[in-house]
This record gives C-alpha cells, structure tokens and sequence, in this order.
C-alpha cells in the first residue's frame, strides 16, 4: 500500500465546493470516481482543506491511498485524460505514509480579485468579483496591519461555522492594484475560518470605498463579533493559489 499526493487545480465555477455531497458534483467526489475506476479500488480522497461552491484553485493538495503499482510520473497524463475541463491535476508524488494533506498543512495562500470597472469583463468574470465603485489601494493597505499575527478571528467568521478555537495566524495580508481598476488581495495564514476571507475582503471593500475607516479594523477584530464585520464577498474572486507543508518563510 503505497501514498500518492496529488496537486489539483479547478474552476469551481460549476462545483458544489470540494466536500463530496450525495447528488451533487463536487471535485472531492469527481477525483474519487474517476480514481476508483482507474484503480479498481474503493478510493477515498482528503484534501488539504474545504472550498466553498464556485471557490476556484490553483493549488489544492490531496492523498489517497492504493496498492495498484503505478509509476508516479504517469499519474497526471492518466488523471487528465479523463478529467472534465474544469478540473487538472498538476503534480504526483509518492509520499510517506503518514503524510496527511489538512493535518501536515503549515499555510495556506489565497487571492481575492476585485474589478472595479464599469462593466465586467465577459472572458474574466468567474474569476473576479465586479464591483463598480471606486477603491482606495492605500486605504485599504493601511488596514490590513491590524489582522497580521495571531488574533481571535470571530468576527471574520461565519456566524454558523462550529469551530470553538476562532484564533489563527495571518502571516501575510496585502492588498495591490495588479491592473487600473483591478485590485487583488493576497492573504496567507496557517488557517482559516469559514468564509474567513471572504469577510475580510468585505471589510476591507468598505474601507477602500470609504464607508469606515482604516483604524476600525482594529477595533472590528476587538470586538469578536461577526455583525460588525462587512459583508461576505461573493465566491467567484476567491482561488486557493498554494499549500505550503514547510514553516512560513515570507514566500508562498
């Protein structure tokens, strides 16, 4: 019995997220199909963590376990023949058996794109959430300061999320305008909430449109209390970029 870690990428535009759910096309439950089928083997996936319905992926790491001989370097051309177009596989590797992929997880990089033009842009639109108002790029830089270390989280947290440890380290929170109008968020932490990010993005929306000041976000994250928070952005900026199994060392 051997351990294989794969490397995924996907478009979760048309998945129910990554969590397999009876009757619904999730890439937990796609990658399990189609490996039981190569197989022969009743495989079950674990992935490095959760993405919600239509949360994209650049980076999503997973294992499984089999005992069918094949060659670590013909995983991927044999995963992607059968794949449908929204789902890759872009790395195998043989891995110790008692490498787990959420469990070894040291950090996690997501972006979060923004378009700020009049109009959305037809061949990017599931990738970046529209937002046709004006940002401030400096505002919004000078608030992410507050949530940088390790903090109690709730406030950024999805009122239903069951999780009773709420703290967690960001390591990196930047916000940049990679392109006029279009402002990308990049967060690293050693883990994340429910909705986490998607909360902050809207938190700091309001910040670079004006609505609240930079200094608030400090008192925003004090406070421990979800319904001071702004509002949860949409899925479709969201995209899982990398998993690091190594101690954050500044660089995703």
């Amino acid at each position: 019995m051997g351990k294989i870690k794969l490397t995924v990428a996907y478009d979760g535009t048309d998945f129910s997220g990554f969590q397999r759910q009876p009757g619904k096309r999730t890439v937990q439950g796609t990658l399990e199909k189609l490996l039981t089928r190569v197989t022969g083997e009743s495989i079950s996936v674990i992935g490095s963590g959760r993405t919600d319905a239509g949360v994209h992926a650049l980076g999503q790491v997973i294992h499984f376990k089999t005992s069918v001989p094949i060659p670590t370097e013909r995983w991927v051309r044999l995963l992607n023949a059968s794949l449908p177009r929204d789902l890759l596989v872009t790395e195998a590797n043989e891995v110790p058996l008692e490498f787990h992929a959420q469990h070894d997880a040291c950090w996690k990089h997501y972006r979060y794109t923004i378009d700020t033009s009049s109009l959305p842009d037809l061949f990017r639109r599931r990738y970046q959430t529209h937002y046709p108002y004006p940002l401030s790029c400096v505002r919004m830089q000078r608030a992410t300061g507050y949530v940088l270390g390790t903090h109690d989280f709730t406030s950024f947290s999805a009122a239903r999320a069951q999780v009773k440890d709420r703290r967690r380290t960001l390591y990196r929170c930047e916000v940049k305008e990679v392109d006029p109008g279009i402002f990308s968020m990049e967060v690293v932490g050693n883990g994340f909430l429910y909705h986490m990010v998607r909360i902050l993005t809207g938190t700091l929306v309001e910040i670079g449109a004006g609505k609240i000041s930079p200094e608030e976000m400090g008192e925003i994250l004090q406070a421990k209390d979800r319904s001071v928070a702004g509002k949860t952005f949409p899925p479709e900026g969201l995209t899982l970029m990398k998993v690091g199994y190594t101690p954050w060392s500044g660089k995703p």
